[in-house]
């Protein structure tokens, strides 16, 4: 079905013309790669997900079952996308208005992740390492790092790279419990000091 070195796809999935995709990824059942995405290597596309034409995926993506990826979206490595959860494109859409030249830009920043049932609104990028709590309706830009709650999604507190939540000291370091890496929060903002 496919000229693609080392990678697996099932025979109930479907990939259009003008893909790359990546040594080592799986894509599986009723899955639908549509024409000229670029996908990364080892990634993970579970079943019934739905990748349209232009998406970009970094390398180590996974994706669970029951994900739509809209024309538009980028995913930079080791990001994860929880099970249904979903993407839109367009700010307004009405079915009896074409507005394919309009579709809104989202990118999803390195080590991200989007838990299960959640919503991103085109527009608004995810940064690196941040975690958007399932069911979540993100309606605006996400820090790196930050955790995200609710319907809008609202920020209650910060995330390590190994995905524990980080508390802070009152020189404002925090050091994740299984990694041991230590950050800093500074100016509202956190990064990685070692």
């Amino acid at each position: 079905m496919s000229n693609f070195t080392n990678v697996n796809i099932h025979p109930s999935a479907i990939v259009d013309d003008g893909c790359k995709i990546g040594e080592g990824t799986k894509i599986w059942h009723f899955s639908h790669v549509m024409p000229d995405c670029t996908i990364g290597k080892s990634c993970n596309i579970g079943q019934n997900v739905v990748v349209s034409p232009g998406v970009v995926l970094g390398n180590n993506v996974k994706i669970q079952n029951n994900v739509s990826i809209y024309t538009g979206v980028i995913c930079e490595d080791d990001v994860f996308l929880g099970p249904s959860m979903v993407f839109t494109n367009v700010i307004n859409p009405r079915s009896a208005v074409n507005r394919r030249s309009q579709y809104a830009k989202t990118t999803v920043k390195k080590g991200a992740t989007i838990g299960a049932n959640a919503t991103i609104v085109c527009g608004h990028d995810i940064g690196e390492f941040a975690f958007i709590g399932a069911g979540a309706v993100v309606t605006k830009h996400i820090k790196p790092y930050a955790l995200v709650v609710g319907n809008p999604a609202k920020q209650i507190g910060w995330m390590s790279e190994f995905g524990h939540r980080l508390n802070f000291n009152a020189d404002n370091i925090a050091v994740c419990p299984e990694s041991k890496e230590k950050y800093k929060l500074e100016n509202g903002n956190v990064h990685k000091i070692s």
